[in-house]
């Protein structure tokens, strides 16, 4: 099942506008560069911004992603006809051998289940060429960030152009474990309309992604801090070993 918030199209339009600022993705550009990557599967791409950029630079680049709605804005973006955009999850890939696989965004910690991530993760070792990377975040689960999703904190608004304005905020339903709901509520000022999205990430420690990593055929190279958010994600980079 795709949480609503990326597969209903009424919520997936405003996506983008109710977190219009994605300088979390510039660490991700920066290692394209750094380790000259020239094509790059996008797992978990939504609405395709970062594919779009990579796009944009001459990076053949396939990206995917389960929701339908969150690939249809993607397509209307620049650049996005150079992008190869596949629905479905990983089981749904076309052969590839990529020098890069990303899962930017915390996408990671949507597969909740080990068997989720144990497919996943085989899924892009397979997609990588040998010598190839892999790249994604998590947040750190002791840093508890789900203490600070309630209304007071996450709430935002926007007058979304076509659409009017809509107001948007979290709160967290439950904390089982290493697993967190919530519940996304977006209220629509042209009708009153009032729409939820319900959520469960999966907060993983260092050397649970560690070990699951390496289970999976990859060589671990570092884990180091989110640039933008120091002290509260873990970005793991790994390779394919020739």
């Amino acid at each position: 099942m795709v949480d609503p918030i990326f597969a209903d199209p009424r919520l997936a339009e405003v996506y983008d506008p109710l977190d219009p600022d994605r300088s979390d993705l510039e660490p991700y550009a920066a290692l394209v560069d750094e380790v000259g990557a020239r094509a790059v599967l996008d797992i978990g791409c939504g609405t395709g911004t970062f594919a779009c950029l990579l796009a944009d630079r001459g990076v053949a680049v396939t990206a995917l992603d389960p929701a339908a709605a969150s690939i249809a804005v993607a397509r209307r973006k620049p650049a996005a006809e150079l992008v190869e955009w596949v629905v479905g999850d990983v089981s749904t890939l076309p052969p590839l051998a990529v020098d890069l696989v990303t899962m930017t965004a915390n996408v990671a910690q949507v597969f909740g289940t080990d068997a989720e991530w144990t497919a996943t993760l085989h899924a892009a070792r397979h997609a990588l060429r040998p010598g190839g990377r892999l790249a994604f975040e998590s947040r750190d689960p002791a840093r508890r960030a789900w203490e600070e999703w309630d209304r007071e904190r996450s709430y935002t608004s926007a007058v979304v152009p076509g659409i009017g304005p809509v107001e948007t905020w979290v709160e967290v339903l439950a904390v089982r474990g290493d697993l967190v709901s919530f519940r996304w509520t977006f209220v629509f000022g042209s009708d009153g309309a009032v729409l939820t999205s319900d959520s469960t990430l999966r907060f993983r420690t260092r050397a649970e992604l560690v070990g699951s990593v390496t289970a999976a055929g990859l060589v671990v190279d570092d884990v180091r801090d989110a640039p933008d958010r120091p002290g509260r994600e873990l970005v793991v980079i790994a390779h394919r070993p020739d």
